[in-house]
């Protein structure tokens, strides 16, 4: 059963009104409340919730103290940042204030990412399994989430383990368009260094510009071809593979990561048509 998203839906958020009533009730002064440097932590009971939100929070499958796993995941790698625990007044808290919160066990109290760091983990949507008994944030990080200082806290491959090689904050869980990423990097890195035999393909595509300009505008056009010709899906597979590895050579060149173009796309999608012409219009003429 697929996941359940939550946060969405603006029925499920609290109001501005909601959070006003709630300041001038409680006199809250608006400088506690939530603000990108400081989310929202008026208690649970205290917050008038949109009824929606109190029955989403009621549907939550909790433990025998209150909590569920929550697990952030990278909203345009998919890439999962972290996992800590959730009870019901950090959900209720993330809803508010797009803030990735959790509860912390040794602390018991309520926690949210960034708090100290400032890599807040910005959330964009909220996903329930189907069990209800675990939570993923889907937002944008900050900066880097775990406290060594690496991307996420996933880092240390079981696989790498059993071969006992050293475990590095930059060997990370990636899946295969990041792997190949990576490896392109690498090649980019091993160019300055001594080594003797012919260069590998990509060294050669990173070292030639023009040769990767010929090659980015053949495979396009191998890939155009697979329609025209109306070859099958296996050809049309292996043509935008061979598309995709050149194109991102040349990301790699222009040092334009694939995120960056995932999170173009991401902000593309999320508009009207209208929308995002008018976006790439003034980007382009930004005098008028």
């Amino acid at each position: 059963m697929a996941a359940t998203p939550l946060a969405r839906f603006p029925s499920l958020r609290f109001s501005q009104s909601d959070a006003a009533s709630s300041r001038r009730r409680l006199r809250i002064p608006v400088s506690a409340c939530s603000s990108p440097s400081r989310p929202n932590r008026v208690p649970l009971g205290e917050l008038r919730l949109d009824p929606k939100v109190d029955a989403v929070l009621d549907s939550v499958k909790w433990d025998d103290k209150g909590l569920a796993v929550a697990i952030a995941q990278n909203v345009d790698t998919g890439a999962i940042l972290m996992q800590g625990f959730a009870n019901r007044e950090a959900l209720a808290t993330t809803i508010s204030s797009r803030k990735a919160t959790f509860y912390s066990r040794s602390r018991s109290s309520l926690w949210t990412k960034g708090e100290t760091s400032m890599n807040f983990i910005n959330v964009h949507d909220i996903f329930l399994d189907c069990d209800r008994d675990s939570i993923i944030y889907l937002g944008k990080p900050d900066g880097p989430t775990c406290h060594t200082g690496s991307e996420t806290c996933y880092y240390s491959s079981v696989n790498d383990l059993l071969e006992d090689l050293q475990t590095s904050k930059d060997r990370l869980a990636t899946t295969t368009l990041y792997s190949l990423e990576t490896t392109i990097s690498r090649r980019k890195d091993e160019i300055d260094t001594t080594q003797n035999g012919k260069p590998s393909w990509t060294k050669r595509l990173l070292l030639n510009k023009e040769l990767l300009s010929s090659k980015v505008r053949e495979e396009a056009g191998e890939l155009v071809q697979t329609l025209q010709e109306n070859e099958d899906k296996s050809r049309v597979a292996s043509e935008m593979a061979d598309l995709l590895y050149h194109a991102m050579v040349l990301l790699e060149v222009k040092d334009v990561k694939i995120e960056e173009v995932l999170e173009v796309l991401r902000e593309r999608f999320s508009q009207s048509g209208v929308e995002e012409k008018n976006s790439r219009m003034r980007h382009s003429n930004p005098s008028s």
